[in-house]
């Protein structure tokens, strides 16, 4: 199980993630208004600290729909993993595909407001674009997408995920202590791990080891 952490905004933290045993890292640029949006100098410092703990991977969460962009930004940061926050088109990931090295993974994100999703009927186009994963998220009645901590009905994202073919992320309000909620999800053939914001944060708002610890025992558990 893939256990990813966003929001990193310092060398620290980044190293706080690989230290309490998770996988990937989400580094946001192009998030406007976002408190954890990095500049492009930023983004290229933690992806190369990400890079330095030798087991990271630097995923770039992203609201742009620029592919020449999006695909200069990756190379130039380095970062592993693309993540298509908002409401992008499956034309934008046909054309960053084709700009991207393969050794980049495209990730798309299907947003559920309560039991529906907007993005449902487009998933096919977005698998025969060139998309490697979804990531299933929550968005708030109000609009909200993306670090609402607002978590999803299990039968909901697990239907959806009934008409992917590629793997997918759970995210949405997880946390160390209600993992038993999402036995349908954690049963899926596609279910391939967690991405994790607020659960992983301590007092100061920062990324902190021990929570993110909890989290990567909690969900990793037997």
């Amino acid at each position: 199980m893939f256990v990813k952490i966003c929001g990193a905004t310092t060398e620290r933290e980044v190293r706080a993630v690989a230290e309490a045993g998770a996988d990937l890292v989400g580094l946001w640029h192009g998030v406007p208004g976002g408190r954890a949006d990095l500049s492009a100098q930023r983004l290229a410092r933690l992806a190369a600290e990400a890079r330095a703990t030798g087991r990271l991977r630097s995923v770039l969460v992203t609201f742009g729909s620029q592919a020449q962009t999006l695909a200069r930004t990756a190379a130039d940061s380095g970062i592993d993993w693309i993540q298509l926050h908002g409401y992008q088109r499956p034309a934008l990931v046909r054309a960053l595909r084709a700009r991207l090295p393969a050794r980049v993974r495209l990730v798309k994100v299907l947003h559920v407001r309560g039991t529906s999703c907007p993005e449902a009927s487009l998933i096919k186009a977005y698998e025969r674009a060139g998309t490697d994963l979804f990531l299933l998220d929550a968005a708030t009645a109000d609009g909200r997408v993306g670090s609402t901590a607002h978590p999803l009905d299990d039968r909901t994202a697990a239907g959806l995920a009934q008409s992917m073919t590629r793997p997918f992320l759970l995210a949405g309000g997880l946390r160390p202590d209600n993992r038993h909620r999402f036995g349908l999800v954690l049963a899926h053939p596609r279910f391939r791990g967690i991405d994790v914001d607020s659960a992983a944060r301590g007092g100061t708002g920062l990324v902190d080891g021990a929570r993110t610890a909890d989290v990567v025992r909690a969900w990793r558990a037997p």
